[in-house]
């Protein structure tokens, strides 16, 4: 009896030693070199970042892959929004549809809804405190959606906004004017400045009202969303796993008057898909955009046929409300692994790790503009910013990983209805701001003065109007 009572204690001490194990991330699959494991990646690189990745995952089927039986195949699906349609279409086994990937690159809400179908794979098991230890402590978090403490995205490349500008065409202002570059640290300041600079150049023609934009935006749900949270407001957060909407009315103000008012009054603009492209034509001459999208930032001012010419890029952190806190946004797809087969799953994870150690995760970062996920890979000395490395690189890369150490990062918790939730944040100001523009133009048009021009908009009225409009479709979403 003794004996037995001994066997069964060894057997369950064993058995807790096993579970341990697999928590603390040893679970793992048998792979044959001989038959290789393939597995899928969908993402939405393009360009220089498409090329990277691509090399990188060719040197892993050439190297560890080759070594332990893993072959990686990568798909792009084009803009980020073609590759969440395509996602969910093969989740939903949609006719026409392509199969579930093995892995997925996916914003929170993308890898919520795929989730909430039951398809989606915890890594947790696969990764040891040590390991996700190396990671930025933010970057883990935002993959960990539920209340299980699972990992359902894995990151492997981040980015944040910075502020980007013609410095060519600046310096030609500042010269003039005097305007100091330090005033644009803050977003009143900015806005300040921008209208300087309509002013400047409407004086630079006979005509009057004519003046040109100085700046642009191309997110417009993170200045909603970072703005406030720099005021001390939390649009969205969750309580018992439910969201919660703050829509403060005085922080939305601030918001209007930092955004909307020097748009209708022609300080800022956007009309090109992107905001690099309305510097290309000379329409605005900064913006604030995402690091990894910078490298778009274009070489030259092509106004018309007749009239085009070259210009440098300077980049700073992105500009914060006077005396709000410090946060920045943290923002680039993680990879999302799919349920499958035990030998999918590990395979998906061993390439992830290979991907992100820190000398594979550099190689990246430098080609693509998009920030390391290891805390080792955003030391300066592991990105090795030589004198061979791209100016512009060295630019962008650096004033990213500033903002990083500088900033609280901060991007919003997942929930239902996520996605239509920011959208009402990107569209329902940039929308009115765009449609009332073409008003106070034709009003100029007209002979009026600026002012009164954009006087039926530059109004508290107005101002109430949207407000009560948007504050009604974000709280009919998230009932």
């Amino acid at each position: 009896m003794k004996k037995s009572i001994i066997a069964l204690i060894l057997t369950l001490a064993f058995a807790l030693l096993l579970a341990s194990c697999t928590v603390e991330g040893t679970k793992t699959a048998n792979l044959d070199p001989n038959n290789p494991t393939t597995i899928t990646v969908w993402h939405y690189y393009n360009g220089d970042q498409q090329s990277s990745f691509n090399s990188l995952i060719e040197k892993f089927n050439q190297t560890q892959g080759k070594e332990k039986g893993i072959v990686v195949e990568a798909s792009s699906q084009g803009a980020v929004k073609d590759l969440e349609d395509n996602v969910l279409a093969a989740a939903d086994g949609k006719v026409g549809a392509g199969d579930v990937p093995n892995i997925f690159a996916a914003y929170s809400d993308t890898a919520y809804a795929v989730d909430r179908k039951g398809l989606v794979a915890d890594l947790s098991p696969y990764f040891s405190k040590k390991e996700l230890d190396q990671y930025i402590d933010s970057y883990i978090e935002e993959g960990r959606f539920s209340d299980d403490h699972s990992l359902k995205i894995f990151p492997i490349a981040k980015s944040t906004e910075i502020f980007m500008i013609n410095k060519t065409d600046w310096d030609k202002f500042a010269k003039a004017t005097g305007a100091d570059i330090s005033d644009l640290k803050t977003l009143e300041g900015l806005t300040a400045t921008a209208k300087a600079y309509y002013e400047w150049t409407d004086s630079q023609t006979p005509k009057a009202g004519d003046g040109k934009a100085f700046f642009g935006r191309d997110a417009m749900a993170n200045y909603f969303i970072i703005g406030a949270k720099q005021l001390g407001v939390e649009v969205f957060s969750l309580k018992d796993g439910k969201p919660v909407l703050n829509f403060d009315k005085d922080v939305m103000k601030k918001l209007w008057d930092n955004y909307y008012v020097p748009y209708v009054k022609g300080y800022f603009s956007a009309s090109g898909r992107f905001r690099s492209d309305d510097i290309k034509t000379g329409n605005i001459i900064s913006f604030v955009g995402s690091s990894s999208g910078a490298s778009f930032f274009p070489k030259e001012v092509i106004a018309d046929d007749n009239n085009s010419y070259p210009i440098d890029m300077e980049v700073y952190q992105a500009p914060q409300f006077k005396g709000g806190e410090k946060y920045a946004v943290q923002q680039g797809a993680g990879m999302v692994v799919t349920n499958a087969s035990d030998e999918e799953i590990y395979a998906s994870v061993e390439f992830l790790k290979w991907f992100t150690n820190t000398e594979n995760n550099v190689e990246f970062s430098l080609a693509s503009g998009y920030l390391p996920v290891t805390k080792d890979g955003n030391d300066r000395d592991a990105l090795n910013l030589s004198d061979e490395t791209d100016k512009k690189t060295v630019a962008i890369v650096s004033t990213a990983i500033e903002t990083v150490e500088n900033s609280t990062l901060y991007t919003t918790k997942a929930f239902k209805d996520g996605t239509q939730a920011r959208d009402i944040l990107e569209y329902s100001l940039s929308d009115k701001a765009s449609a009332d523009r073409k008003t106070v133009e034709a009003n100029l048009k007209k002979g009026m003065s600026l002012d009164e021009a954009a006087a039926d908009f530059d109004n508290d009225e107005n101002f109430k109007n949207w407000y009560t409009k948007t504050l009604n479709e974000l709280e009919q979403l998230m009932q």
